[in-house]
Formats: structure tokens, sequence, C-alpha cells
């Protein structure tokens, strides 16, 4: 599995990375001290070096991106991980790249980034299309919902799996609406809702088999 999607991996990496060339074309514009971090309402309220911006961050990301590529590819029943889902994984945290840099790099030059407009957004269209997934998603240790009576149970997994795929359309066009209903705090209650339900609900399907 891993050689199949070595050149995958490689695309994707290069992706990940491209803020590092962009910062460096950049250089000379960017202030020493470089805004990270926005509040809910979307104003600075973090910063770091030149430096830690244009390379740490990039480089954290691909070490993430590695490890769940590593995670993926070792996983014991990685055959039921199937090729789309697998490049959805491989795509997540190069898009995440681009994205943040880009807001950084955007803010510290001076232009009006409406992060409390894109994160709410991007994360939605993200739960959107995992949520459209997972239905299709067979029993594995790396994706999906990861509990002990789904993983011992292949009925409980399909039907937790069925429910949550739905559940997480649903949720990721509510967590969208919040970026133009100016109601934050809603983003949070749907992404806590978007794990409870699921879990309780396959909980009481492993609690009415023992019965």
């Amino acid at each position: 599995m891993i050689k199949k999607n070595l050149p995958k991996l490689i695309i994707t990496s290069l992706i990940t990375l491209i803020p590092i060339v962009i910062g460096l074309f950049l250089w000379d514009k960017l202030p020493d001290t470089v805004p990270v971090h926005w509040d809910i309402n979307g104003n600075v309220d973090g910063y770091a070096t030149k430096i830690q911006a244009v390379f740490v961050i990039p480089l954290v990301l691909i070490v993430f991106h590695w490890i769940c590529f590593l995670g993926t590819t070792l996983d014991p029943k990685k055959q039921n991980i199937n090729d789309k889902m697998f490049t959805l994984v491989l795509w997540i945290i190069p898009v995440i790249s681009l994205l943040c840099n880009s807001m950084v790099f955007a803010t510290a030059l001076g232009h009006k980034v409406s992060v409390e407009i894109i994160i709410p957004v991007f994360m939605g269209a993200l739960f959107v299309v995992i949520g459209n997934y997972m239905p299709k998603c067979k029993q594995s240790y790396t994706m999906g919902i990861k509990l002990p009576w789904t993983l011992n149970d292949e009925e409980n997994w399909n039907k937790t799996h069925r429910m949550a795929g739905f559940l997480w359309v649903i949720g990721g066009v509510i967590i969208m609406a919040t970026a133009f209903l100016g109601v934050f705090w809603l983003f949070f209650v749907v992404l806590i809702l978007m794990v409870i339900i699921p879990t309780v609900y396959s909980y009481l399907l492993y609690k009415k088999r023992m019965k």
C-alpha cells in the first residue's frame, strides 16, 4: 500500500510545503512579527516570528501529514480502506496548509481576511465531504468512528456510519451557515453533537444486541 500511494504522498507533501516557497518570495515584504491566530470574531490575538510563520508551520503540518499516511498504510485492516477515502485523507493537510498560510501572509501584508467566515465555511464543507464518504467506510483502526462495539461488530459499524454520514452532512451545512449568521457558538454545539450522537447511537445498538 505504501509503494502504491507513494506518488500521491510526494505530490501532497510538496503542496503542503508550497507556503515556504511563497514565504521566501514575500520575505522582504513580511514584517518581523506575523499574525498567526485569530479569535472567534476574526481579530488577531496571536503572533509569531517571520521564521516561525514561513518555516515552522508548514514543517509541523508535513510531520502530521506523514503520520496520517503511515498510520493509514500500516492499519491492520488497511484492505478495507478504499482509494477515495485514502485520497481524501492525503489531501486534507495540504489544503489546510495552503489555506492557513495564505491567511497568515495576507494578514501580515495588511489585507483584510475574514477568518470568521473562511474557517466555518471550510470546516463545514469538509464535514459535508466526509459525511458523503462515511456510509462507504469499512471497518478500520484509522478511519471512521472507532469504538469497541463498532470495531467488533460489522453491522454496528455500518449502521453507525450510515447515520453519522447523514448527520455530518447536515452538520456541515449548518456550520457553513454559522459563518454568515454570526452565531459562532453554534459551530461548537454542532461539532459536539456530531461526535456525541453517533457514539450514543452506536452504544445503544450494542446494548440492544447484547440483550
